[in-house]
C-alpha cells in the first residue's frame, strides 16, 4: 500500500483522483492539502507541516504558487514528489531541480501517457521532418488559466531541442511566415479536456500528429503510474520518459 499526500485536493484533478482512489487497494489517499479545509473521506490541510499520518507519496495537482511549501515540505519530510502542475516560471523549474538533488521528483506538464508517447514520437523523428512547416494547436476548457499549455510548449520544445527555431504565438499582421518558425496557438472553449495537435506541412502533404484527452481520469491514471515508479527510485528529477526505459 503506498500511501499518498494529495495537494489540490479540492481542485478538479484532485477530486477525480480522489474518486478513482477511493477504494484502491495499492493506492490510497491519506491526507490532503489545500487552502480551504473541505469534508471527504481523508483529512484536508491547509499547513502541511500540520498533516498527522505517515505518507509515502506526494502527487501534486495544484498551484505554482504552492511551489515553495510543497517543496520544503517534500524535503523535510523525504518524500517523493509527483509534480502534474503547469505553468511554472524558469525559476520555479530550476528550484524543482535543485530539490531534486535531496528527493525524488517527477515533472511532467501532462500525466497522460498517449502525449508522452507522442513526444517521443517527435524526438525520434522531427530532424526527418526538418524540411516541413511547422504548427502546433492547443484546444483546452475555458477555465484554463495558462496558454500556451504547458504541454504545447513541451512539444515545441522537443521539436526545438537544438535551438534553432523561433516559436511564435499565434499569427497577426502581414509578414510571410519564416522558415525557422514553430506556431504555437492556443484555442479557449467550453469544457474541452485537452487537444494538441502538431502539423508538419510539406510541398503537397501534410502530416498531422494528435491526441485527443476524452475525460481527465487519463490524468491521474498517469499520476498513478509515474508514482508506482518514484516510490523505487533515489533522489534525483525524473520525467515521464523515465518510465517509457
Amino acid at each position: 500500500m503506498v500511501n499518498i499526500i494529495l495537494y489540490g485536493a479540492n481542485g478538479k484533478m484532485g477530486q477525480v483522483l480522489s474518486k478513482l482512489l477511493e477504494f484502491d487497494m495499492d493506492f490510497h489517499i491519506i491526507a490532503g492539502v489545500d487552502k480551504e479545509v473541505q469534508a471527504t473521506y481523508y483529512p484536508v490541510y491547509s499547513d502541511p507541516f500540520k498533516i498527522k499520518e505517515p505518507g509515502d507519496l506526494i502527487i501534486d495537482f495544484s498551484h505554482p504558487s504552492y511551489l515553495k511549501q510543497l517543496l520544503a515540505y517534500a524535503v523535510e519530510k523525504k518524500l517523493p514528489v509527483v509534480i502534474a502542475t503547469t505553468g511554472y516560471s524558469k525559476e520555479q523549474i530550476a528550484l524543482i531541480k535543485q530539490k531534486a538533488k535531496e528527493i525524488p521528483i517527477m515533472l511532467s506538464s501532462n500525466m497522460s501517457l498517449g502525449i508522452n508517447i507522442l513526444n517521443r514520437i517527435l524526438r525520434q523523428y522531427h530532424d526527418t521532418l526538418s524540411e516541413f512547416d511547422i504548427e502546433i494547436i492547443e484546444k483546452h476548457h475555458n477555465k484554463k488559466i495558462d496558454a500556451p499549455s504547458g504541454t504545447a510548449l513541451t512539444l515545441a520544445n522537443t521539436i526545438n531541442e537544438n535551438d534553432e527555431y523561433e516559436l511564435i504565438y499565434g499569427r497577426g499582421g502581414t509578414h510571410k511566415r519564416d522558415k525557422k518558425e514553430i506556431g504555437v496557438h492556443a484555442i479557449r472553449g467550453g469544457s474541452i479536456v485537452g487537444e494538441h495537435s502538431v502539423l508538419f506541412s510539406g510541398k503537397d502533404e501534410i502530416i498531422e500528429l494528435k491526441h485527443t484527452a476524452l475525460s481527465k481520469e487519463i490524468f491521474a491514471h498517469g499520476a498513478i503510474k509515474a508514482g508506482k515508479f518514484l516510490v523505487k527510485q533515489s533522489a534525483g528529477f525524473y520525467t515521464m520518459d523515465d518510465i517509457f526505459k
